[in-house]
């Protein structure tokens, strides 16, 4: 079992940190696009990184299940 929960667990981690990545940049670019495409480029940039925190909460709390499982697994044993 810990065979296929650690790879998924790393895999989690993995994509929480690339959200967390893809919301940050996000959020930087957010200045110059609204100086280059005006209140449109602001409101996509913000839906953006509105949709990469969702996604790393979404993985954070699929990541620390998959702990809380491991910790079970190894705690029968």
């Amino acid at each position: 079992m810990t065979y296929v929960l650690v790879p998924l667990l790393i895999v989690l981690m993995a994509l929480t940190v690339w959200s967390l990545l893809r919301g940050v940049v996000a959020f930087l670019r957010t200045t110059r696009e609204g100086l280059e495409r005006g209140e449109e480029g602001i409101r996509e940039m913000q839906l953006l990184q509105n949709r990469m925190m969702f996604n790393r909460i979404k993985f954070q709390g699929l990541a620390i299940v998959v702990v809380i499982v491991l910790l079970m697994v190894a705690g029968k044993n």
